[in-house]
């Protein structure tokens, strides 16, 4: 052992030593004493001196001297704490002295958010498309009341490029394969030859004829705008009946209608599909025009095969009239046309599977310089994939982007609406792309509360099925409209209608309309979300500048998601930035008429002053209820499970680990974190009072013979008393 180690041993020993004796004398003066002390008043008490019992008394005086000692210093302490803790109760219970309790803690709409990127605005070479050709219809000679319901109900006189080079080829009877911009006219480019045809046959079409043209769409909303197409220049061949088959109607009324009779036939895929199985009045024979409608927008959907099951009845229905002798063998085989903004690969292959020996139409340019509108008559051909294919866009479409961090997107999109739909005062439409229908209905209920009127209309969480209709909105408020699949078709139909009639409106939709619709005087597109694929970007754009107008974009990215530009830039898109902070500038000036607002603020004097005023006015009515709240939280949890389902070749630009839940959560107007957001959902959180558990309930066991009835004691004995009671009644009467 060393030095230091015996030295320690030693003073442990000596301290042992010196608390050991103290405590032993001290027990031993404390129990004996106690002991003789009761047999000194028991035994002793009349011959007790008073010498002893002084001598007894001081030495009990000294022992508690000592023993009370550390008693005082902690008697003291608990005494101050004491003290302090009913002075402390006093100033609490005083209400001048008493402190306001601190409420949840609300995140800045400024701070910790991420480092805004600087993007490089790459100007592209766009590949364009001559919109107009210097053709008129009557160039066709096709017939007169036909050119004059285009140019006096229509009013159009001059053909499109497309319209001029498929027109004739359609015409002719040659399967065709048609890619052009949105925009560019392409339901006319099938509808007149069909048209022309029709009122030519002889004997003339009767309408219990059944169908003779089918034109198949993705959308319920295309095929009814298909369907007003035909309705229009159909107006002088009245013999010549029209109708449309879609998902959301009752089949019964379907069926009477097509038991009555439909020469062209407008229908969805589905709902098709499903009068070929079960509507027995439903014939394919006189079928001699198919035509399949946004082609990429159906591989999309993904009704491929139900496309194939369609081509497969009607072969099968030419193969039964062969069989039967009803045709000859030469007879002209149904036509098929095939139109799309895109040729994929996936469009490639359904037209392999649905032309024969087809007609290309390509009106795109990759070269300037090169001749135009090229008509190529070539055979199925393998194309590159939609990573690198070059999409063409309208060239009076101007595109703009903005990069915008989580927390600011709500603010953000209020502030640019506001700016070029109130401040502007011009007429004009904008449609809001968002990524699923709990954001369509949040945004919906938030904006119409603050910019369209308040409590003019029902609230859309009174009544979601809400008919804009019945709709009054003053003169300095803003029209909002909503879109999106999970409404009835009622109101779909209702709201594209409306929408479609109105000068100015917002519309908030999902990407149920962005294939297709032609909805007059759009000037703004918004994508609030990017979408999953550049074709679908096309598309969603496509909605403006039609046929020659004017229009613009606007996509809104977060700091992690700026690589989509350049991924744009690869098909040939150019965008320009947008600053955010001077589109919030525009708050400044009307964010003291929001309706709703919380007046006992402090008015902003800064364009953050002005977002936060407008972040905490909408917190405040998303928090305002539990149905805004439910609301708020349909939206937000809808839009991660979105955000997850981006392609595999976008992932590394959508991912959701780069998504911060917390700012998302601002954005939709919750205060609450992520992790208490919770929705019950299912069997597994349905009100349980009431309900027992049929795990706890217990049954009574009884022994039952191999040889008995099966039935238990009781329930034997309460069958016995029954027959007696029937016996006995039966001998009385």
């Amino acid at each position: 052992m060393t030095d230091g180690e015996l030295q320690l041993n030693v003073y442990l020993k000596e301290s042992e030593t010196y608390r050991e004796p103290r405590t032993i004398i001290r027990r031993k003066k404390i129990r004996p004493r106690k002991t003789e002390k009761s047999h000194f008043l028991n035994r002793h008490s009349t011959n007790q001196t008073h010498d002893g019992l002084n001598l007894n008394v001081n030495k009990q005086h000294e022992e508690k001297e000592g023993e009370s000692r550390e008693e005082k210093a902690i008697d003291t302490g608990q005494h101050e704490s004491n003290k302090r803790k009913a002075s402390q109760t006093a100033a609490d219970a005083d209400p001048a002295n008493k402190k306001q309790k601190i409420g949840p803690i609300i995140s800045s709409l400024f701070s910790f958010n991420p480092h805004i990127p600087h993007v490089e605005s790459v100007s592209m070479d766009q590949i364009k498309e001559v919109l107009f050709s210097s053709k008129t219809f009557k160039d066709l000679g096709i017939h007169p009341h036909l050119v004059s319901t285009l140019e006096n109900k229509m009013e159009i006189t001059q053909m499109t490029s497309v319209q001029q080079k498929s027109i004739p080829h359609i015409m002719i009877g040659a399967d065709t394969l048609v890619k052009s911009q949105t925009g560019s006219g392409k339901t006319l480019a099938f509808a007149v030859p069909i048209v022309q045809a029709l009122q030519a046959l002889t004997p003339k079409v009767q309408r219990n004829d059944g169908p003779y043209a089918l034109v198949v769409v993705p959308t319920r909303e295309l095929a009814l705008q298909c369907l007003r197409t035909f309705e229009k220049i159909l107006a002088p061949f009245r013999w010549i009946v029209p109708g449309c088959i879609i998902g959301g109607e009752k089949r019964k009324a379907e069926k009477a209608r097509l038991r009555k009779g439909i020469n062209i036939l407008v229908c969805t895929p589905g709902r098709l599909i499903d009068h070929i199985r079960s509507t027995n009045c439903l014939s394919l024979r006189q079928i001699k025009w198919l035509v399949l409608d946004e082609a990429d927008r159906m591989l999309d959907m993904g009704y491929e095969k139900d496309i194939a099951q369609i081509i497969n009845s009607l072969n099968m229905a030419r193969s039964a009239q062969l069989s039967q002798e009803l045709i000859k063998s030469d007879t002209k085989p149904r036509q098929t046309v095939l139109l799309s903004a895109t040729l994929s690969e996936g469009v490639q292959k359904m037209a392999g599977i649905s032309l024969t020996d087809p007609v290309r139409v390509d009106l795109s340019q990759s070269d300037v310089t090169t001749e135009t509108n090229q008509t190529i008559k070539t055979e199925e051909s393998s194309e590159t994939s939609a990573d690198t294919v070059s999409f063409s866009v309208p060239e009076n479409l101007k595109q703009h982007f903005i990069i915008t961090p989580c927390k600011l997107r709500l603010v953000t999109l209020a502030a640019f609406i506001v700016q070029k739909c109130k401040m502007k005062q011009k007429t004009g439409k904008m449609l809001v792309f968002l990524p699923t229908q709990g954001s369509v209905e949040f945004h919906y209920a938030v904006f119409h509360h603050f910019f369209g009127g308040g409590n003019s209309v029902p609230d859309v969480l009174a009544d979601l099925d809400l008919d804009h209709s019945k709709k009054k909105v003053e003169t300095d408020n803003l029209d909002f409209f909503r879109l999106h699949g999970e409404m009835a078709q009622k109101d779909r139909a209702s709201v594209y209608q409306n929408f479609s009639k109105a000068k100015s409106g917002i519309l908030f939709c999902t990407d149920v309309a962005c294939r297709g619709l032609d909805l007059p005087n759009v000037r703004w597109i918004v994508q609030y979300t990017p979408p999953g694929s550049t074709s679908d970007y096309v598309h969603r754009i496509g909605r403006t500048a039609r046929a020659g107008n004017l229009g613009h974009s606007l996509l809104f990215l977060m700091p992690s998601e700026v690589e989509y530009v350049p991924r744009l830039n690869q098909n040939k898109i150019s965008l320009e930035e947008l600053q955010m902070n001077r589109v919030l500038d525009s708050l400044l000036s009307v964010v003291t008429d929001i309706q709703g607002g919380n007046n006992q603020r402090e008015l902003p004097r800064t364009s953050e002053e002005a977002a936060t005023y407008l972040q905490m006015c909408v917190e405040e009515y998303t928090n305002g209820s539990p149905q805004k709240t439910d609301l708020a939280v349909k939206g937000f949890q809808s839009f991660v499970k979105a955000y997850a389902t981006y392609p595999s070749e976008l992932k590394s630009i959508f991912h959701i680990k780069h998504l911060h839940l917390g700012h998302l959560a601002k954005s939709f107007g919750l205060r609450e974190s992520p992790s208490k957001i919770k929705r019950p959902a299912g069997k597994a959180h349905r009100d349980k009072q009431g309900h027992q558990d049929k795990s706890r309930l217990k049954f009574k066991r009884t022994a039952v013979s191999e040889f008995g009835s099966g039935l238990g004691s009781d329930a034997l004995s309460k069958f016995k008393k029954n027959l007696k009671g029937k016996t006995k009644h039966k001998m009385k009467n």
